[in-house]
């Protein structure tokens, strides 16, 4: 009888490890991977999707299963050398129980299952729902012990309420694969601002209006038609008696049919019968919005206005899309204009770069939360608008002013400062110090 108790605790074992793989296994599985499959047509997809959706079930029946297989197997290991051996049988049951049930029934399994817990977990689906229907007597009676007990303590057994928002906590595993060598940087950044969407508004994507390319409408036509020719862009905003005041936009293609039209007279042209209405868009609206409002108008340019109604900027497709894209072609080289790389290790970088080019171009994290370029940025720390020559340490960099024209920061040079020297110098030194 003894070769039968001993092939019931091999038994024991052997649903002890496969309740061991299948915990690791289903809690470790990608839900993404298995919607992904689900729809593909993956049945055993479904059964993982729908038990990791009763999950306090699921691990009920796991740490049931186990420990009632892990106990049975022993028990009977236990009367089989206490049948050889007497009284000291049960020491060396526990001493051979203990390393049999950590390394086929714990270890062995688990590393199994968590070194690819996908296939295992699609593996296991289907043996699994059919012992979750065996147990669900005995979990439903586990479970109505338990809250009765955490009743007693005062507490109740509520879902869980995850800190991040399903954005961030996208955000982290796209940084994790990143991390992890799987995903490349240029990719990453690609994803980030694709989630960064939602969290930015027009004017912290806009063109500001001091960088704009504006013509007077009211130039005589051979003069207007030579600025759109000399200028690198199709749309051009057109202003009568102030820059602020702009009444049209021209698109350079209905200036070339109206050139056609008109044998090549320019003089004959009459700029206001061609020019488009401008479109006026709000600084605060974000820039998700913005980006279905071009899609549902069909148009790729606004002129963005601030709750006064003055022109701030304006904004394009192209301006959100590089958002996403971004303007790096080698994760290794830095290509975006104004940041200068230095033999020394600095970049000098002009003023109006944002700051999230930035970032994204040298792997920064400055933050830009109260300030769009690295000019304000220095601006805001400081209080001030710093000489020529001052620098400042803040954010773990140094910060030194090479230009600066009017009220207008255009060049500064960027040092990473040390850990160490970061540690000592904790606060930013706003007063600054000239050269």
């Amino acid at each position: 009888m003894d070769w039968i108790a001993f092939s019931v605790v091999v038994v024991c074992l052997l649903v002890s490890a496969f309740f061991a793989a299948s915990e690791t296994a289903l809690t470790g599985a990608s839900r993404g991977s298995m919607l992904r499959l689900s729809k593909q047509g993956n049945r055993d997809a479904d059964i993982v999707s729908s038990l990791s959706a009763r999950r306090d079930r699921l691990i009920g029946a796991l740490l049931l299963g186990n420990n009632i297989a892990n106990i049975g197997a022993s028990a009977l290991a236990t009367g089989i050398f206490t049948a050889w051996f007497g009284e000291v049988g049960v020491l060396y049951a526990t001493a051979v129980m203990t390393i049999v049930v950590v390394i086929f029934a714990e270890v062995l399994p688990k590393t199994i299952a968590i070194n690819a817990p996908d296939r295992v977990a699609l593996a296991i689906a289907r043996p699994m729902k059919v012992m979750m229907v065996l147990l669900a007597p005995l979990v439903s009676v586990v479970e109505a012990v338990v809250r009765g007990l955490l009743r007693l303590l005062g507490r109740t057994a509520t879902h869980n309420q995850p800190i991040l928002s399903p954005f961030e906590r996208l955000r982290g595993a796209v940084d994790l694969l990143h991390h992890e060598g799987k995903v490349e940087k240029q990719d990453r950044d690609m994803l980030g601002g694709l989630l960064d969407l939602r969290e930015l508004q027009v004017s912290d994507v806009m063109v500001h209006r001091t960088e704009m390319v504006m013509i007077n409408a009211d130039l005589p036509a051979e003069d207007l038609v030579r600025e759109v020719l000399a200028t690198e862009y199709t749309r051009i905003p057109l202003w009568r008696e102030k820059p602020e005041n702009i009444v049209g936009v021209l698109h350079a293609k209905d200036l070339l049919r109206a050139i056609r039209a008109s044998d090549g007279e320019t003089s004959k042209i009459d700029v206001s019968t061609i020019m488009l209405p401008p479109w006026f868009v709000p600084e605060m609206r974000s820039v998700s919005e913005q980006l279905k409002a071009f899609r549902r108008r069909k148009t790729h340019f606004a002129l963005v206005v601030d709750e006064y109604g003055e022109v701030e900027g304006m904004v394009t497709l192209e301006d959100i899309l590089e958002e996403i894209v971004g303007d790096i072609s080698d994760e290794h080289d830095v290509v975006v204009a104004g940041v200068r790389a230095q033999p020394d290790g600095s970049v000098v970088v002009d003023g109006s770069v944002p700051i999230r080019d930035l970032n994204r171009a040298l792997d920064w994290h400055l933050p830009d939360e109260e300030a769009t370029t690295i000019a304000g940025l220095v601006i805001h720390e400081a209080r001030s608008i710093p000489e020529r020559g001052q620098s400042f340490t803040f954010h773990g960099f140094r910060f030194r002013v090479l230009r600066r024209e009017r009220n207008r920061i255009t060049a500064l040079r960027i040092v990473a400062v040390p850990r160490e020297a970061g540690v000592v110098e904790k606060t930013p030194r706003r007063a600054g110090k000239a050269f």
